[in-house]
């Protein structure tokens, strides 16, 4: 399993909330994969939306939302820029203490 992965299981299996322990199992069992199509038709503008694996650049998403998740393709990361999206990692999220979240994936 990749070190930074491992770390990142490791840090969120010790959380309090059960949101968190739930996204370090998933990690460790796979890296899922969500189209931004996907995040699109369940999210709306302004949602925080987490993703436990890899957004990919599928379809296109037409609303602002902030978006941690593991890893992004490179098309993903161009078409988030281009609805001025937040992208940010499943660990800065974590340290953000964000109080709802949209888990997709």
């Amino acid at each position: 399993m990749n070190p930074k992965r491992e770390e990142l299981i490791n840090m969120l299996i010790k959380s309090e909330r059960p949101l968190w322990r739930s996204v370090a199992k998933s990690l460790k069992k796979r890296i899922r994969e969500v189209n931004l199509s996907r995040i699109n038709k369940y999210s709306k503008k302004g949602d925080i939306i987490l993703v436990p694996g890899k957004v990919l650049g599928g379809g296109d998403i037409n609303h602002k939302v902030t978006i941690a998740a593991f890893l992004y393709t490179k098309n993903a990361i161009e078409k988030l820029k281009k609805s001025k999206s937040k992208i940010m990692s499943i660990e800065d999220l974590y340290k953000t203490k964000p109080k709802k979240v949209i888990l997709i994936g």
